[in-house]
């Protein structure tokens, strides 16, 4: 492990203990829950959208989980602001493993990937293309 890895460890810890975008949203497009079993995680997502509904203007988090989950939230409702939300489908593990900049352990990937999952289900609710009684529940 080398000076980079102590550095991302810090900015984990950084945004676990300070997180961004932390809080609801008054009026969002969508709000989704999604929570992994597995470590007990649960995370809200509330997004606005722009109002052709491409393009997100704001993202804010909830939830209380480990501090892989926390921190990834955070780090994800940073990234997520003025993206498109065809880029966040487009989102994938790899994707979520490298913002965060350490090697996640498979067990922790759940946690890693817990927000990611949340605002792409809650986008396709938003979009009709799934159950709107639906709960995220990470599986990967």
């Amino acid at each position: 492990m080398g000076l980079g890895s102590d550095m991302y460890r810090q900015q984990i810890l950084d945004h676990y203990k300070n997180p961004r975008n932390y809080g609801e949203l008054e009026e969002p497009d969508f709000t989704h829950v999604g929570e992994n079993p597995s470590c007990g995680d649960t995370i809200r997502m509330d997004v606005d959208l722009d109002e052709a509904g491409e393009r997100i203007e704001a993202v804010r988090f909830t939830g209380d989980g480990c501090a892989i989950s926390m921190a990834s939230a955070s780090m994800l409702s940073e990234r997520l602001h003025g993206m498109a939300v065809a880029e966040l489908h487009e989102m994938d593990t790899d994707d979520v493993t490298e913002m965060l900049g350490v090697d996640i352990s498979p067990m922790r990937v759940k946690c890693a990937v817990l927000g990611r999952q949340v605002a792409q289900d809650g986008s396709k609710i938003h979009r009709g293309e799934l159950d709107p009684d639906d709960r995220t529940i990470t599986e990967e």
